[in-house]
């Protein structure tokens, strides 16, 4: 008969590697959920990313739209200093011919009452004409105001006389006009004046600033992640 002498397992070992085992699970499950959630995070960090470029890159495109049509004919425009012109005179001179389009490759010819309005800008004595806006100066350096052309003359006609009865109502008008004086010429109203130009940049300027807000935010929760994750590590 043999007797096979062991060793005795001291009194409470068997719980502490036990406990550490118990210790040992919970941990793997704790670093297997920081795995699952860092793993879910950065899909969407990453489309969060791609939302802040798009939206930074969509803003920049129209800033370069802006910039070759509000902005340019903005800046273009010598008429910048707005004043209070009293109406002179206010009639019809003669009819002006203009093209309508009739169809396909089809082109006719119709005619408007030109009307002429002369005014004098600030009670200055200065006798100017007055245009409509730019457009109608760059049309028709005679008439007030170039109606779109159609097949209806009378209406044309109608319409004209209209502005001009309106006209002879209000005395006063506010009117822009060239300080420098190189422009005879004053306008009723402008394409663009200074509302216009900042309604039209407050939209891409807060598709800029929502873009690169995003952008930052994704970055702040990245480095406070890592943060913490050293902070963890130092701890154990």
């Amino acid at each position: 008969m043999f007797f096979v002498a062991g060793t005795k397992s001291r009194p409470g070992s068997g719980g502490g590697s036990e406990r550490r085992s118990i210790y040992q699970k919970f941990r793997e499950v704790d670093i297997l959920d920081k795995k699952k959630t860092v793993t879910a995070l950065k899909p969407g960090e990453d489309r969060a990313i791609l939302l802040g470029l798009g939206m930074i890159l969509s803003s920049v495109m129209l800033y370069f739209v802006l910039g070759i049509t509000i902005l340019r004919s903005y800046a273009d425009s010598v008429w910048t200093e707005e004043g209070v012109c009293v109406v002179l005179n206010s009639t019809v001179t003669a009819d002006m011919n203009c093209s309508y389009n009739c169809g396909s490759d089809c082109w006719r010819v119709s005619k408007y009452p030109c009307l002429q309005v002369y005014v004098s800008v600030n009670n200055t004595g200065r006798v100017s004409r007055l245009s409509h806006n730019e457009e109608t100066q760059d049309t028709s350096s005679e008439c007030f105001y170039v109606p779109r052309c159609q097949k209806d003359s009378l209406a044309m006609h109608v319409m004209i006389m209209n502005i001009s009865e309106r006209l002879k109502a209000n005395q006063q008008v506010p009117c822009y006009y060239d300080p420098s004086e190189q422009q005879e010429a004053v306008l009723l109203t402008r394409l663009y004046d200074h509302s216009i130009v900042v309604h039209s940049l407050l939209w891409p300027s807060c598709m800029l600033l929502g873009g690169a807000l995003i952008i930052v935010m994704v970055k702040l929760t990245q480095y406070l992640s890592r943060l913490s994750e050293e902070i963890g590590k130092i701890k154990r």
